[in-house]
């Protein structure tokens, strides 16, 4: 029977080297084989956990943020609430609680989730069958109807194919980088790295960071297609009515280089070849990066924040205390997940949130004043 590496490597013999980023979509999102398609990737029986899967606090403070967002737009009559990779609908559960706090906003919102995984699909819909919103599933932002929109992506954008790049020449400049590509090794036939013989294309080369002109001899550059085709899906929405977009997710505020894909299998590290398929893979997210081809599009961004600052700023240590208030037995738990959540030393400085909208919104809940910052 064949296997998604059978296929990759027929895919290789037949037609050469692939980039990284085909590599993770195949492997991602293959709809027979691929990891997405195919599996409930979430919580301690699957790969990895992520915060909604931590605490309701998170889902439930997202939820005031999306409140003071669409009063932000003017409190519409109607506005759209998507959720990018909604996991097990757990976060957007917790986030209509909360939202159901303001009945105008809930009376007014309708919820799409866009979501790869039929299988996570079917689980959100049971998840969410007592909405208290209407319930849509897409495939896209292109299918979400215009109107007024909050956008939110939880740990989105790091699953998102990456291409990789490394400087063979830095007197070269662009000239000097080479693409990263898989290939089969030609004494084992097994998947493995090489660097393509061709240097970058001027189009290629456009889409880097400012920051590859610093790059030394065998730094390795890392570049995200596919985010750059969600801003710019962003940008259009934006462009016709009034949005917000916020997008947490794990990556440093500034440009670094080094090889951040990894695999993930029950919680553990293990190596990106080691079973196509059946392997979670992400990357760190280049946040500065974003925000430069936001700036590209004149699309206003917020800059980042760490997750404990924006967390904080949402109330979650208020939240923290009520809910401790009224489960006295759960307080040690209710304090060790929000350590986990806003802790400098787990999710709290790693993760970052930064904000996308249209022009005229103001500072968003949560983050700082672009014009106090130094």
């Amino acid at each position: 029977m064949s296997t998604l590496v059978d296929r990759i490597k027929t895919r290789i013999k037949r037609e050469g080297s692939m980039s990284v980023a085909e590599y993770m979509s195949l492997c991602l999102l293959d709809p027979k084989y691929g990891y997405y398609p195919t599996r409930d990737p979430l919580g301690s029986d699957g790969d990895f956990i992520t915060a909604p899967e931590i605490s309701q606090m998170f889902g439930e403070v997202l939820g005031l943020w999306v409140i003071q967002s669409w009063k932000d737009m003017g409190s519409p009559g109607s506005f759209n609430l998507v959720e990018m990779g909604p996991g097990r609908g757990i976060m957007m559960s917790d986030m209509l609680r909360a939202i159901n706090l303001a009945p105008d906003c809930m009376e007014n919102l309708t919820v799409y989730l866009i979501e790869a995984s039929a299988a996570l699909e079917a689980v959100q819909g049971k998840t969410l069958e007592n909405s208290p919103a209407p319930v849509y599933w897409v495939s896209s932002l292109d299918e979400v109807p215009l109107g007024p929109t909050v956008i939110i992506g939880n740990e989105y954008l790091d699953c998102l194919p990456i291409r990789q790049f490394i400087q063979t020449d830095r007197f070269a400049q662009i000239q000097g980088w080479r693409e990263r590509v898989v290939i089969l090794d030609p004494d084992t036939d097994d998947l493995t790295f090489a660097l393509s013989t061709e240097p970058v294309s001027e189009i290629v080369g456009a889409t880097f960071p400012s920051a590859h002109i610093d790059a030394k001899n065998d730094e390795l550059l890392e570049i995200c297609p596919a985010a750059h085709q969600t801003l710019d899906a962003i940008n259009d929405k934006f462009r016709m009515s009034p949005g917000r977009a916020l997008f947490i997710d794990y990556g440093p505020e500034v440009t670094e280089f080094g090889d951040t894909l990894q695999a993930l299998k029950r919680h553990e590290k293990v190596g990106v070849f080691s079973d196509p398929g059946n392997t979670d893979l992400t990357a760190r997210v280049d946040f500065a990066a974003l925000g430069e081809f936001a700036e590209s599009l004149e699309l206003p961004y917020m800059p980042t924040v760490p997750q404990h600052e924006f967390l904080s700023k949402l109330g979650i240590e208020m939240r923290a205390a009520s809910l401790a208030k009224a489960k006295p037995e759960s307080k040690a738990k209710i304090a060790r997940q929000l350590e986990r959540l806003t802790g400098e030393d787990h999710m709290g400085q790693l993760f970052k949130a930064i904000c996308f909208q249209s022009n005229g919104m103001g500072i968003p809940l949560g983050f700082r004043n672009p014009y106090d910052m130094v």
